[in-house]
């Protein structure tokens, strides 16, 4: 079971992180959010979730105004022009667990999106605060986005600010600028035919749940209650994303960690005494059968994030005509 709204304000207040709460009727658009917390300033967010074919998936976090191509999009993360589409919404509950128009930032705090990527339009940094909804759309939260680097930390996550609407030309002399965001594992959901084997082993930190009440609280309107600290942050400073790609002892390490986790889950007793001496071969083929579209991703990602890297370290450390 997923995160509450309750937990999850109740995680931010632990980690005194500065926010506001407005709460008001189930909205569905951000049209319809904007009729409640529009009048207070700052930033509305639409929070788009995306999958790609090999079934991998992404949050995209933007201001309402931000042109978000996916066709454009998609080849910047190197998926080809119809590479990213609108994830179902049976995986609303199965990945993010929250439910329909409920998509946000906050909902890869659960264990389950351990491998969703995380898009967040830079023009958010442009904004004194933005609203989100707290895993639950008859409130919204706002906040900075230092407060959201900050919780997206505390999970394991380093933000990734990327400029959304530019259209960067991608070929053979300039590789997709957003390669290295593309999740490293596949997630599978129940009713999908092409059933995939996917490690269970966490690429990002894991959260830690708050044993909280729910308080239902009845009010005409909309009633804004504000943390004890106030929401005006400071002025907040870039904050780019680390690849773990880059480092190929990183590289190798998850590798092994995907390699081991499916090791031990196929050395189970009644897995011994079923096939015996047949044991050794068994394990050998269902490594390769679970591994093989694995480790082709993290290849292609490795490969991705190589050719990106040495792209960028010639263009900016050219030598010197004599």
């Amino acid at each position: 079971m997923g995160y509450s709204k309750e937990q999850l304000l109740a995680r931010l207040q632990e980690l005194q992180i500065e926010f506001s709460r407005y709460e008001h009727p189930v909205v569905l658009t951000v049209e319809a959010q904007a009729k409640y917390v529009g009048n207070f300033g700052g930033g509305l967010s639409k929070n788009l979730f995306l999958k790609d074919k090999k079934h991998r998936f992404y949050v995209v976090s933007a201001l309402a105004d931000t042109k978000v191509d996916l066709k454009v999009l998609s080849q910047r993360l190197g998926l080809g022009k119809g590479g990213l589409r609108m994830a179902p919404e049976e995986a609303l509950g199965e990945i993010l667990q929250v439910p329909l128009g409920c998509v946000t930032p906050f909902a890869l705090v659960n264990e389950s999106a351990r491998d969703v990527s995380l898009l967040l339009d830079q023009r958010l940094k442009t904004k004194e605060f933005c609203f989100f909804h707290p895993l639950s759309n008859d409130m919204s939260i706002s906040l900075n986005a230092s407060s959201l680097d900050n919780f997206l930390k505390s999970i394991g996550r380093d933000p990734s600010y990327v400029d959304l609407e530019v259209n960067p030309t991608v070929g053979k002399d300039q590789p997709p600028d957003l390669a290295a965001l593309v999740p490293s594992s596949s997630s599978v959901l129940p009713d999908q035919q092409d059933k995939q084997t996917s490690s269970q082993v966490p690429i990002f930190g894991g959260h830690v749940s708050a044993d909280i009440r729910s308080k239902e609280v009845s009010a005409k309107g909309v009633k804004p209650i504000v943390s004890e600290k106030n929401t005006k942050g400071k002025p907040v400073t870039d904050v780019h994303s680390s690849n773990p790609f880059a480092d190929v002892g990183q590289f190798v390490e998850e590798i092994l960690h995907k390699t081991s986790e499916l090791l031990l889950s196929e050395i189970k007793e009644e897995t011994i005494k079923q096939h015996g001496e047949q044991l050794g071969t068994v394990v050998s083929n269902n490594l390769r059968k679970g591994l093989s579209s694995e480790l082709k991703n993290l290849a292609m990602i490795f490969k991705n994030t190589s050719y990106t890297e040495g792209f960028h370290a010639g263009t900016h450390h050219q030598p010197k005509r004599l």
